[in-house]
């Protein structure tokens, strides 16, 4: 039989640290799942009757934590129920009893998930939007990035695959504008659908194109292209300006025209040479579409690629990088960068490398500077970035922020569900964004897919780990396509249970959620190993990772149970 401990810790002093007594207290056998919370101080711990509240406390204290029982809420019933109703009706209405008032500031993922929620909740929306509507995702991100990689995927395939020696291989034409304009058809397909035809048809929602700024704590003055201004009072408001690409401070880069993702992704020509200054997902994902296209591509990394995920990441994307022709030069910085006569010069210590195109992708600032947030009291960090608690709280009361913006991670589901648990919040709710099981995929080929913790995160973490990584050619699925680039890797607690999964591998993004749920629901690598896949699917290889903590997988038959 399970019950709830509820405690009470003092000393935390950040959401991180609420991370870390979550991390420790569900490593104990019997505890099932804990809550804690650092705005309030407060762990809920679901357990088995043998788990003592002295065993629970005692872990704690060994973080550097106090922690004792706390008073557990008294029921809510009768009266007290009804009387909580009122209260929570009263959060979603105004002065007066009127409609509560939201303003949104930005119309991408974020925003429009909040806007849509504010208004299920009975709020009336005063949408504000300084360009296009519907944000970098649709626009200039996700879809327009994914759609050029497909597209270099399938050119790749018809020169060159693995089944050359049974099918003919042969060098397509790439007719690049051709492929811009099937490109931005779609992108205009679902920005009207997913956006403008939506915010037209919904009478709650009320759009204003400007730039907004903050006059005070309830007022947002909207500057409109035709210099007029527009004042917008609010009773709650939810900043989600997202953010824009940044370029490094390299001597002669500003005097040059240099690309970003956004004129890459417009551009109706191909370079025949392209260098690429940066490391990460954008810099990777596009210089691969790129290359794949008929650039010759040469990417410039400060370190390595992937430096921030574990090693093995980085070293089975560059090869198969280098496999292909693209040129990776680790550690490598470009000094200075002048343009002339068409063409560009990086000064590395290398050498000058001399290109056509330079595509800057080295990161992205928040758009926050032009808000006036010291009028409103909301605190940013130092790259600007707005700092927010789990429920998207910002410093200034009624005021929240979502996406990226703010100090989340940087993807556009993150931002779509921190904008519908800002809206809950702000018409009442008190909901909480858990990042502890956040997928993330890079869409290069192979793919980059990874969840929870690596092996370098849970030792800063104060986690002992036990990891396993197979390689690509023990999987039935990669060994049939004859694509046995990449690995699986599965990173366990001390107690066997599953903390973190990195994978480089054709179509990885499709195994990461079901190890997401894993994770989620804790489970140990022996219950995944003994969970029914079906055979000669990639996911199926986690279950032949997770069989490799017990076994050689070596010696096994080709679906073995």
């Amino acid at each position: 039989m399970a019950g709830a401990i509820a405690l009470r810790i003092d000393g935390m002093t950040c959401a991180s640290c609420a991370e870390q007594v979550k991390a420790a207290l569900e490593r104990l056998p019997g505890v099932r799942s804990a809550i804690v919370s650092y705005p309030t101080g407060r762990a809920d711990v679901a357990a088995d009757a043998g788990v003592s509240s002295g065993t629970l406390t005692a872990t704690i204290a060994t973080l550097g934590y106090r922690a004792s029982i706390a008073d557990a809420a008294p029921p809510l019933t009768g009266v007290l129920d009804k009387a909580l109703g009122r209260l929570t009706a009263g959060a979603r209405r105004g002065k007066g009893g009127r409609p509560l008032r939201i303003a949104v500031i930005g119309s991408g993922g974020a925003a429009m998930a909040a806007a849509l929620k504010a208004v299920e909740q009975g709020a009336r929306v005063t949408l504000v939007e300084r360009g296009v509507i519907g944000g970098t995702c649709v626009n200039v991100g996700c879809v327009p990035s994914k759609i050029m990689i497909r597209a270099a995927h399938i050119a790749h395939l018809r020169r060159e695959s693995p089944f050359d020696g049974g099918i003919e291989p042969s060098s397509p034409a790439i007719l690049r504008e051709r492929l811009l304009a099937q490109q931005q058809a779609r992108v205009e397909e679902l920005r009207h659908a997913k956006y403008d035809s939506i915010l037209a048809d919904n009478p709650s929602i009320t759009v204003l194109h400007g730039e907004a700024r903050f006059r005070d704590t309830h007022r947002l003055v909207v500057q409109s292209d035709h210099s007029a201004e527009h004042e917008v009072s609010f009773d709650r408001c939810l900043i989600a300006t997202g953010a824009s690409p940044v370029a490094p401070p390299i001597p002669g880069l500003s005097d040059t025209p240099y690309w970003t993702s956004t004129e890459a992704l417009a551009s109706g020509t191909l370079p025949r040479r392209l260098a690429v200054i940066g490391s990460s997902v954008v810099a990777v994902e596009l210089a691969q579409a790129f290359a794949r296209l008929g650039s010759k591509v040469t990417i410039l990394a400060r370190s390595t690629l992937f430096f921030r995920d574990d090693p093995a990441v980085g070293e089975a994307v560059t090869a198969a990088f280098r496999a292909e022709g693209v040129e990776v030069l680790e550690h490598t910085q470009a000094s200075s960068v002048a343009y002339a006569d068409g063409e560009f010069i990086l000064a590395t210590g290398r050498g000058d490398l001399k290109a056509d195109r330079l595509l800057i992708a080295t990161g992205r600032m928040p758009n926050t500077r032009e808000l006036a947030l010291d009028a409103a009291g909301v605190a940013v960090n130092a790259q600007g970035a707005i700092l927010i608690d789990k429920g998207m709280r910002t410093s200034a009361p009624q005021i929240y922020a979502a996406g990226d913006c703010t100090d989340q991670p940087q993807f556009v589901y993150v931002a779509a569900a921190a904008g519908t648990r800002a809206a809950t919040n702000m018409t009442g709710g008190d909901v909480a964004l858990d990042l502890a099981t956040m997928p993330a995929v890079v869409f290069t080929d192979p793919q980059v897919a990874t969840v929870g913790c690596s092996e370098a995160e849970a030792r800063r973490l104060g986690i002992e780990t036990d990891s396993r990584l197979l390689t690509l050619d023990h999987v039935p699925r990669a060994l049939a396509n004859f694509d046995t680039r990449g690995f699986i890797k599965l990173v366990t607690d001390t107690t066997g249970h599953l903390i973190g999964v990195q994978a480089v591998a054709p179509e990885a993004g499709e195994l990461i959620q079901t190890a997401a749920l894993a994770i989620r629901h804790r489970m140990t690598v022996q219950e995944l190993a003994d969970q029914l896949f079906p055979y000669l699917t990639m996911v199926e290889g986690l279950k032949l990772a997770a069989q490799t903590f017990s076994k050689d997988v070596k010696q096994l038959s080709c679906c073995a149970g």
